[in-house]
């Protein structure tokens, strides 16, 4: 017996005036998820707690089983991880956007026009940097936009704020030490440098010069979030006895399987967005299923791409794609499948709210109730009624036969 959960990053929404005030999942075409509905049981989900706006790293963090307020000590050090750096104790890591800067220094695309090639060159210039002789920079590319920072050295924080500003037509934040010791301020002077230092190294990079003349945003700088210490983690086989493995396609996702102890195969295609390849991820989970693994974490991110671009039509399409895939992956025998989300990401917000996620689990001996739409407000009648992300392993684990008893 397996036990998976497939989480489909920000797939959760809030009713549309476009949509005649229904929700994106209300409104797609989408036979399979309804069909796990009807033969599973339904309920909704808080990935942390009510009302919380989780992020995708503390939301999955919960869902583990693992308290995200003890664990999470920033982002940083678990994209570091999932993009193949090997993390240290007393690194300091970051999460990284290649932006695009004008010459004023006003961030004018975060995203750096969602690159996707020649960010492997790009990083080789960073990791040149020299700014203390005690700190050597390790600078990763990830998928996409995305990559990692980390300060190995003496006399380092964590506490320190973020250079992204969040919003385009903003300058980078200055960062500052979020405590008056003196390595969260030289921790803070060394990030300061590193911004400044990337826009001048990469403005004429040829990569960038190449982009421009094809009318693309060039990534000419690098805006650095999340710092964190890497955190101790009881291994996920330690924690429930289970051979897990992780198919994600984020560096984020990646290294929470990572660090967590699961083992973490490349997808080919996985970019993160819209554009992944879903066939090869698809290809990917029934490989792992057909292996010795009890345990499967599925991420599936461009439903939360669509979400944060406020792009109805991509979210609707992404949700049907991924539909589609379900009914190859609803072949897999003797397994507790487990749908969700790990937070809304509202059209209308383009960005994480606290709304519940709609949540099914099929397989055997389920009770299954009357719930025959996968959607936020058909699943909040179902036997599972609301529940917490932290409440996903125990009840997967009782399903299982795998848990203790609690008392005489």
């Amino acid at each position: 017996m397996k036990g998976i959960i497939m989480i489909i990053d920000g797939m959760a929404d809030r009713p549309l005036g476009e949509l005649e005030f229904r929700t994106p999942l209300e409104a797609a075409n989408i036979p399979n998820m309804d069909k796990l509905a009807k033969i599973g049981i339904c309920g909704i989900m808080d990935p942390i707690s009510p009302g919380i706006r989780a992020g995708s790293d503390t939301s999955h963090i919960s869902i583990l089983g693992y308290n995200p307020y003890e664990v999470y000590t920033g982002r940083g050090p678990f994209e570091a991880a999932g993009v193949g750096v090997n993390v240290e104790a007393g690194d300091i890591a970051f999460r990284c956007n290649f932006s695009t800067a004008d010459e004023t220094g006003t961030i004018v695309d975060r995203r750096a026009g969602r690159i996707r090639e020649g960010t492997d060159e790009i990083a080789q210039v960073i990791n040149s940097l020299k700014i203390d002789e005690d700190v050597k920079i390790i600078f990763k590319e990830s998928t996409g936009h995305r990559a990692v920072l980390v300060l190995r050295g003496e006399g380092l924080s964590d506490k320190v704020s973020d250079a992204d500003p969040k919003h385009d037509g903003k300058h980078p934040k200055k960062v500052v030490p979020l405590d008056d010791e003196a390595n969260s301020k030289k921790t803070a002077k060394i990030l300061n440098k590193i911004v400044e230092r990337s826009y001048e190294m990469l403005k004429d990079h040829p990569i960038n010069i190449k982009r421009i003349k094809e009318g693309k945003n060039p990534a000419n700088i690098i805006l650095p979030r999340g710092a964190g210490a890497v955190p101790k983690v009881q291994p996920f086989a330690d924690k429930y006895g289970m051979k897990a493995v992780c198919i994600a396609e984020t560096g984020l996702i990646k290294g929470i399987g990572r660090i967590t102890g699961m083992e973490v195969p490349d997808v080919k295609g996985a970019t993160g967005g819209v554009d992944t390849n879903l066939k090869n991820i698809t290809n990917a989970i029934m490989d792992a299923s057909s292996q010795d693994y009890e345990f499967i974490l599925i991420n599936i991110d461009g439903a939360d791409e669509a979400g944060h671009d406020g792009n109805l039509d991509e979210k609707l399409e992404f949700i049907e794609r991924v539909d589609e895939e379900i009914e190859e992956l609803m072949k897999i025998d003797d397994c507790y499948f487990i749908l969700t989300a790990d937070h809304s990401t509202p059209i209308s917000v383009m960005d994480h709210t606290g709304d519940p996620v709609p949540l099914v689990i099929s397989g055997p001996e389920v009770r299954v109730d009357d719930v025959d739409q996968f959607n936020e407000r058909a699943t909040a009648r179902g036997g599972l009624c609301r529940i917490r992300g932290s409440d996903v392993m125990s009840i997967l684990m009782d399903l299982m036969n795998k848990s203790t008893k609690f008392g005489a």
